[in-house]
């Protein structure tokens, strides 16, 4: 059964014609969905019944079950728990600010990143998302916001999972959000997020895309990332800053190095200096992220002192930071902190346990 959500345009009217259907409801379609948050069939009046069956029979919408929404004590973070058709649950993020409404998106359930410092690769990775998951993850909370008079204005794949992992789900979900005739995000409102799998960002450069990229970085060595990352054991610090830095001359696109920092590991004046000789002559800016708190992880987040005098340390040898302000904390909506809180119920013997 094919997944609205998950095919382009031109996909979509190919099915109505061979359907016999008349060209301008593919318009409809795309504009109930992506411009008014449609999320069923039956609540697109100006569609036919007849077409609203035969879509409801061959054409899959609404795949994803909000199971819960939790607001944070901010009042600009809310954490959205989804249920997939497979009874596995994941979780996407609204940021707030200002005008700004970011979605944080997930692409995997699960992450086989397994990052000291996160959550969400606790128990590796369980499957990929497809395309349409994905994309459902923007359409549904966007649905929320027109709700209030708004809408989802940025993107960011920064939820659960590696998104160069799942890659051919990720660039089809892109391609979905730029399309003109669909989402039509521009690709400056869209950042991809990796630990660093070279060969898919040189991919990820010649989609011809363009959209923004951030490694997550995390260390100023292959020593301490080794330690911090797994994935750079597959590949080397060198081998993914030529890769990004690829990337950033092609797309002529800013790079962000992401850097949690960790007390003890990566915050030391030394990292600072190491990190800004670096990233000298780069292009970017680095998003200093003090660690936010995960159960299990025997982490701790640096004093305030220290993160000034590190960040401090960068703006003397040139290099822009910023230092990310922690929101959604309180309800476990913070970098690093989506896991699977909720998992598929196992069955013994008959009985669920």
């Amino acid at each position: 059964m094919r997944e609205f959500c998950g095919l382009y345009a031109k996909e979509v009217k190919n099915f109505l014609e061979g359907e016999g259907e008349k060209a301008f409801r593919s318009k409809q379609l795309f504009d109930w969905v992506y411009q008014k948050g449609a999320t069923q069939y039956g609540e697109m009046l100006n569609i036919p019944e007849s077409l609203r069956s035969l879509l409801n029979e061959k054409v899959s919408l609404g795949l994803l079950t909000l199971e819960k929404v939790e607001d944070s004590e901010d009042g600009e973070t809310a954490k959205f728990l989804w249920k997939l058709p497979c009874d596995r649950f994941v979780e996407s993020v609204l940021i707030s600010s200002g005008e700004r409404r970011t979605v944080c998106v997930s692409s995997q359930v699960g992450c086989p990143a397994k990052c000291s410092f996160c959550a969400s690769g606790k128990e590796g990775l369980i499957r990929n998302l497809t395309s349409a998951e994905i994309v459902e993850q923007v359409v549904l909370i966007n649905h929320y916001l027109i709700q209030k008079g708004e809408r989802v204005s940025h993107i960011v794949f920064m939820g659960m999972g590696e998104p160069l992992e799942n890659y051919a789900s990720v660039i089809r979900a892109l391609k979905i959000f730029i399309d003109p005739e669909l989402f039509n995000f521009s690709p400056r409102r869209i950042t991809v997020s990796t630990v660093g799998m070279a060969p898919n960002i040189k991919r990820l450069m010649l989609e011809g895309i363009k959209v923004n990229l951030a490694l997550s970085l995390h260390a100023p060595n292959q020593k301490i990332r080794k330690k911090i990352v797994p994935y750079a054991r597959k590949y080397s610090l060198e081998e993914v800053l030529k890769s990004v830095r690829d990337y950033a001359r092609f797309t002529k696109r800013d790079i962000t190095y992401e850097y949690v920092m960790l007390d003890g590991i990566n915050d030391q004046k030394e990292n600072a200096e190491e990190l800004a000789l670096l990233l000298k002559g780069d292009q970017c800016c680095v998003n200093l992220i003090p660690f936010n708190p995960v159960p299990g992880i025997h982490l701790k987040r640096p004093e305030r002192g220290t993160i000034e005098a590190f960040r401090n340390i960068l703006t003397k040898r040139g290099i822009r930071s910023t230092w990310r302000y922690t929101k959604g904390k309180d309800i476990a909506a913070a970098c690093g902190q989506l896991a699977l809180k909720q998992k598929k119920p196992l069955e013994i013997d008959g009985k669920l346990v």
